[in-house]
């Protein structure tokens, strides 16, 4: 895997990222406030690691959705408590 300067280059927590980001449920500020990486940060990993059809499908996918942004999304969510 490439990650080309991610903060993460531990291949485990890429792969909780990448799993975190196409959670529909997930915002960005939860895969911040455990990894420490912004929004951009997040994509940046996206599209190192997946094929160029799969980034692509994936941006589509979250672009303005709603439940990716703790600040548009009013769901009050359950956190595990495996989860910082």
């Amino acid at each position: 895997m490439c990650t080309s300067g991610a903060m993460y280059s531990d291949e485990d927590s890429i792969d909780r990222i990448i799993e975190m980001a196409w959670e529909d449920r997930t915002p960005f500020e939860a895969i911040e406030y455990q990894f420490g990486l912004k929004e951009n940060d997040v994509r940046k990993i996206m599209r190192d690691n997946l094929k160029r059809s799969s980034f692509e499908l994936w941006r589509e996918r979250v672009k303005g959705r709603k439940t990716k942004h703790t600040k548009t999304s009013p769901a009050n969510r359950f956190k595990s408590k495996n989860q910082k």
